[in-house]
């Protein structure tokens, strides 16, 4: 018998695609990443790679730019062993199938990472996080925490943590 946590409550991982290329005539969702996009996908996820997370579920927009994306932070976190779905609607802009999917979400889920595009992430984070940001950089991480024991019913969370490229950068 699974030991009941004494805090219910679910963290969410949102994580913009890294920067990508404008280089070839290609469909919007067929674009590839660009080397400083790899490079900074590369340093937010060595970043984070100290704080030992483990998601139950990764989820991500099935463009190209943001399943390699994923790729370089479920290598980088040794996250391969994590179940990691493609899902159509996130491939959303506005922010409204974001919602739905994150909302959607299964209760026994408790740590829930998502790979997608602006203004989408930049939309839930200033409506469910509590720290206001401008905008969700590409290869930008932020993490909240919500406070209640079911997906459907998040509302404001607490932001937890926030990992820009350029941030990091300034430190080197």
């Amino acid at each position: 018998m699974q030991k009941k946590s004494t805090k219910e409550g679910r963290v969410l991982r949102l994580v913009r695609h890294a920067k990508s290329s404008w280089k070839y005539d290609l469909q919007d969702v067929e674009r590839p990443l660009k080397r400083k996009g790899i490079e900074d996908a590369n340093l937010v996820a060595t970043n984070l790679s100290n704080e030992n997370f483990i998601p139950c579920l990764i989820l991500s927009s099935p463009s190209v730019r943001t399943v390699k994306t994923a790729e370089i932070f479920i290598n980088q976190l040794k996250l391969n062993k994590t179940q990691f779905e493609i899902r159509t609607k996130l491939y959303d802009f506005s922010g409204y199938d974001l919602i739905k999917t994150i909302k959607s979400t299964n209760d026994s889920i408790k740590d829930l990472m998502v790979f997608g595009h602006n203004n989408a992430l930049t939309c839930f984070v200033n409506e469910f996080g509590n720290i206001p940001i401008e905008n969700v950089v590409t290869s930008g991480y932020v993490e909240i925490f919500f406070n209640q024991s079911s997906w459907q019913n998040i509302n404001r969370g607490i932001t937890k943590r926030i990992v820009f490229p350029k941030g990091l950068k300034a430190k080197l």
